[in-house]
């Protein structure tokens, strides 16, 4: 039995059909060329005989012609429609099995360009409302003191403080981000003892936890080595973690903090004994503006921590426990 069948055997006479038209068309034009051109006999008979065969050919090479050039017409015309900025477009996916690769590749750049301009629509429109609220409180308290409603007071302008530092904290993340979506963003790693960064790092938050009745401690049960890494940024994304635990603990819970070894890595956990996070949140804790409906942050906090710890090589997770939830930072020990 010929095993020379199906959708192989349709490309290989395709191919070999293409092979016989470009010689025939070689052979062609070189004898016209010779005729008419090379001072070589011009016998009608000649002329009519390469004049039939190049006709010939070329009727029994419009099919397959057509069945190549379709499909990359198509293909034109949709990134000529995509590069005006035209929504939705997508090629049928069809015509020899390489082109059909080609437009599946093209469908899923369209896909993509879609989500990423939806997703920076979606980063406007939550930006203006971050900034739009703290800008909001300054204005009227400021209109309030001049209008004479409030009066100057240092109980005011303490207030009016933390609205101008909160929208730098936000200003600044959002700096962060757009270096590490650049590539720019730049790590100065420096030989550091990872156990006396947390330690420093809970203890800057301890008048914080005492004044939300909450407990906060460090935990290193094992000795763990020096390693390299810029100690200002993964000061930055424990402090993130510890910041956004103590944003969701009632009075009375706790906050723990450990850091020990693993195999070529090191490890700090930040877990507490709060709610939890939502189910619905889950997923998508580490994305931009994800927060929960009684959340008080910008929804960076997180987003900006798993950033910087995979620039460092490393990675970050989030799980609910039995009581509370543990995000847990994995640093390569290298």
């Amino acid at each position: 039995m010929n095993s020379w069948h199906g959708p192989g055997r349709n490309v290989g006479r395709r191919l070999a059909f293409g092979l016989v038209t470009l010689v025939v068309f070689g052979v062609a034009l070189g004898a016209l060329g010779t005729i008419f051109l090379g001072g070589g006999p011009r016998r009608p008979w000649l002329i009519g005989l390469v004049v039939g065969a190049v006709v010939l050919v070329a009727g029994r090479a419009r099919r397959p012609v057509r069945y190549v050039w379709q499909p990359i017409g198509r293909l034109i015309d949709g990134t000529e429609r995509l590069a005006r900025g035209e929504p939705g477009v997508r090629v049928d996916e069809s015509g020899p099995p390489p082109m059909r690769a080609v437009m599946r590749s093209f469908n899923t750049m369209a896909i993509r360009l879609e989500e990423e301009d939806a997703r920076r629509r979606r980063l406007l429109n939550d930006l203006g409302h971050e900034l739009r609220t703290p800008l909001s409180v300054l204005r009227g308290e400021i209109e309030a003191m001049r209008d004479g409603v409030h009066r100057p007071s240092p109980a005011g302008f303490e207030s009016m403080l933390d609205d101008v530092a909160t929208m730098e904290r936000l200003l600044a993340d959002l700096r962060t981000l757009a270096l590490t979506e650049a590539g720019r963003l730049e790590l100065h790693p420096e030989t550091t003892d990872l156990a006396t960064l947390v330690t420093d790092a809970v203890s800057s938050f301890a008048l914080l936890a005492e004044d939300h009745g909450v407990s906060i401690r460090v935990l290193t049960p094992q000795p763990v080595d020096e390693i390299d890494i810029d100690p200002v940024r993964i000061r930055q994304v424990v402090s993130n973690l510890i910041d956004n635990a103590l944003r969701h603990l009632p009075e009375g819970g706790a906050v723990t903090v450990a850091v020990r070894p693993g195999p070529g890595t090191v490890v700090v956990t930040v877990s507490d004994d709060g709610p939890g996070i939502p189910a619905d949140l889950l997923d998508s804790i580490f994305d931009r503006f994800t927060k929960g409906a009684d959340s008080s942050g910008s929804g960076l906090g997180l987003s900006i921590a798993r950033d910087l710890v995979e620039a460092h090589g490393g990675s970050v997770t989030a799980v609910n426990r039995e009581r509370g939830a543990m995000f847990t930072v994995t640093l390569p020990a290298g």
